[in-house]
């Protein structure tokens, strides 16, 4: 930033306008009026920042303005006022909204006080020629929530403003008609569009800002602004951070307003618990109704959000893992949650075994079945993870990898970041005292395993925690693929390989309690299929 003094010498004939439309010329008492009300109608609510002006009208920086508005200064309009101001250079990423400053700390949302008068470029376009030039002129024009980029020529001493209309521009990109770019001038030139630059008066309200622009406003000058959120259905779901939270309803208010379909917003209090992967809220605007309904590959799902774990921003794992599946192939899904992998490995034809330990996502899971009609291929079980690989998975294991090589595949998912690793040691001599029909006679099954890491190489980290649990080396036979970056330096991992055959029908069996889920007091298994 730096400042610069000069002088400039302004014509200013006494404007009128009417609300909402370009500058037109009347004739005033003296030169004195000439510059009071003519800044006035040009500035509205915005004399406080000259800067700001400056940048709006677009004034040459020499003496002698050759065009201040939209008509040249002619050789009659001899009365001139001499100011001498100091044009402060600012941000060059300043937004065309400067807030009131009335609206700074504002906790109740008092949508009438963000209401404030701007002054923009337009250019006169032609209607015969107008949807072209429009097309043409796309990257310059003015963009801007529920606002019509195309106005009507208010000018009533132009006989010809009924054949016009004004098209709005962006005043980040076009501050004079040498800005336009050798694409928008010659598209002008084609259609015999004079490039001269008109200033509108434009009014901006709340319902044309966007939700960063409201929130900048209101939080205190160089605090982050959050106006990020994941979408669940109908709800908008945040983590605010403390500085934040006296401005919770106002946040929450502002995102329902600006995201159309959104109802409810709800801000994360603690931590995912994870026991069932689900976290406590607290509603900040909107309806409090936590019944989630949402797409997702194709797949309708319905759940609480309030009692179950969802993340939407996993969908693209959850088909990455799903393409790998051939029909007929054979899943067990440890930690099914409502069924992201479950219901959508059965859409596509295999048989699944899903699992999960909280009872509400038991019962969704099973919700979710029927929703999307594959109830046939889908058993699910509420049973803490060790114990349905140690119980109902290892029943059916032997049966299922003494198939011939020709046969279905059998892949195991285990989609708990926190705690997945921790429980492959429960496969540690699962099948020992079964027969091992050797490479040749059998199919291990394949596992993916997330994870979480915060260590440097998360690759390597998530490798050596398998290793170590499984008591035998991967490096070499299998595949760790990077999910998402979680938070700063935390990563979500995948690893994806065969279990080893000496891990299966080893003697090492795991100890009893290590890295259980508490049990529920009540177990479910639904067997049935409705």
């Amino acid at each position: 930033m730096f400042t610069r003094r000069l002088m400039m010498t302004f014509s200013f004939p006494e404007t009128t306008r009417s609300a909402g439309g370009p500058i037109r010329e009347r004739r005033s008492e003296s030169p004195k009026d000439d510059v009071r009300e003519t800044l006035a109608c040009v500035a509205g609510g915005m004399l406080r920042s000259v800067p700001r002006l400056l940048a709006l009208v677009d004034v040459p920086l020499r003496v002698g303005v050759r065009r201040l508005f939209s008509r040249p200064v002619t050789g009659s309009e001899k009365r001139f006022s001499v100011l001498r101001v100091q044009m402060v250079m600012t941000d060059p990423e300043l937004g065309l909204y400067q807030p009131p400053a009335a609206v700074r700390g504002m906790t109740v949302l008092e949508r009438d006080a963000f209401t404030q008068a701007v002054v923009v470029p337009a250019i006169r376009i032609p209607t015969r020629v107008l949807n072209r030039l429009v097309k043409s002129l796309k990257k310059v024009a003015l963009q801007r929530p529920g606002l019509k980029r195309v106005v009507d020529d208010d000018d009533e001493g132009n006989e010809t403003a009924r054949e016009h209309r004004l098209l709005l521009l962006d005043p980040h990109s076009i501050k004079s008609a040498e800005s336009f770019g050798p694409e928008e001038a010659a598209a002008l030139k084609a259609l015999g569009v004079e490039p001269e630059i008109r200033h509108y008066r434009l009014k901006l309200t709340y319902e044309n800002l966007k939700s960063e622009e409201v929130l900048r406003a209101v939080l205190p000058e160089g605090q982050d602004v959050t106006s990020g959120f994941s979408r669940v259905g109908h709800i908008a779901h945040m983590n605010l951070r403390d500085h934040q939270l006296p401005y919770k309803n106002l946040i929450g208010q502002v995102i329902m307003d600006k995201n159309p379909g959104v109802t409810c917003v709800v801000n994360k209090t603690n931590t995912i618990d994870s026991t069932y992967r689900n976290f406590q809220m607290e509603v900040l605007a909107g309806e409090d109704n936590m019944v989630a309904k949402v797409k997702e590959n194709g797949v309708s799902y319905e759940f609480d959000f309030s009692r179950v774990y969802w993340n939407p921003r996993l969908s693209t794992e959850h088909e990455r893992v799903v393409s790998l599946l051939r029909r007929g192939d054979v899943v067990f899904d440890v930690f099914a949650g409502v069924g992201p992998f479950s219901v959508l490995a059965a859409r596509r034809g295999c048989s699944v075994f899903a699992n999960d330990l909280n009872p509400e996502s038991f019962r969704w899971l099973q919700h979710n079945a029927k929703l999307n009609k594959v109830e046939s291929k889908v058993t699910s079980f509420n049973l803490d993870g060790r114990e349905f690989i140690q119980g109902p998975l290892r029943e059916r294991l032997p049966d299922l990898i003494k198939r011939s090589g020709t046969s279905p595949a059998v892949h195991v998912i285990m989609n708990l970041p926190a705690l997945a690793l921790d429980f492959l040691d429960a496969f540690r001599g699962l099948l020992r005292g079964e027969t091992d029909r050797g490479p040749d006679g059998s199919i291990l099954p394949r596992l993916h395993v997330y994870g979480f890491s915060k260590e440097d190489e998360p690759e390597r980290d998530v490798l050596e925690r398998a290793e170590l649990r499984l008591g035998t080396l991967l490096k070499g036979r299998c595949e760790v693929h990077m999910v998402r970056n979680v938070a700063p330096n935390k990563e979500m991992m995948c690893v994806s390989f065969d279990m080893p055959r000496d891990v299966l029908y080893g003697e090492d069996v795991a100890e009893e309690g290590c890295s259980e889920e508490p049990s529920p007091k009540r177990l479910k298994h639904d067997e049935t299929q409705e």
